[in-house]
């Protein structure tokens, strides 16, 4: 019902890409998911969602802030490039995702789609594989502590909340 907007394209040494910051002010309901038998609310008023788009990569972070300004979870999409056109950012989704909540636990999801997909000629072998290779990747990185983007997150989110603020003193 009410939200708010950011983006920016950032070339320093630890990310070069796009993120952007979509804050919703005022939701008409709530959206909840479940896991493992337990509910977990990703939309409400004042959550924010931050999207992060590394420049060559095959990967896409979507962090998900309740109220309180605390994660409420990773949302990591594996896809097959991510694309900066017109100044909107936008990826070729893989159907591959992985869920990180913040007690670690990782769910990984859409197996089945990326399947179907490669199965009805929709991708070809190198698409498969690349999604494959991606999310092994990622899963490594996250189980040993250094899969870069999530120790980012705090420092893109300031970035453009502070953008924020400074478009609504205008």
């Amino acid at each position: 019902m009410e939200r708010q907007y950011a983006q920016s394209f950032l070339k320093t040494e630890s990310f070069r890409g796009a993120i952007t910051l979509l804050h919703t002010i005022k939701v008409a309901h709530p959206l909840m998911v479940g896991y493992g038998g337990q509910n977990h609310c990703i939309v409400d008023d004042g959550y924010m969602w931050l999207h992060q788009f590394p420049e060559g990569k095959n990967h896409v972070v979507t962090t998900m802030f309740n109220e309180k300004g605390e994660v409420v979870q990773w949302y990591i999409d594996i896809c097959a490039k991510n694309h900066f056109e017109d100044e909107v950012p936008w990826m070729e989704d893989l159907y591959l995702d992985l869920i990180v909540l913040p007690s670690g636990r990782v769910i990984e999801k859409d197996m089945d789609e990326l399947e179907e997909a490669f199965s009805l000629g929709k991708i070809d072998q190198k698409l498969y594989d690349l999604a494959w290779k991606e999310q092994k990747e990622i899963l490594h990185l996250i189980k040993i502590g250094e899969f870069k983007l999530f120790e980012l997150t705090p420092e893109h989110k300031d970035i453009l909340v502070k953008k924020l603020n400074e478009e609504s003193s205008r």
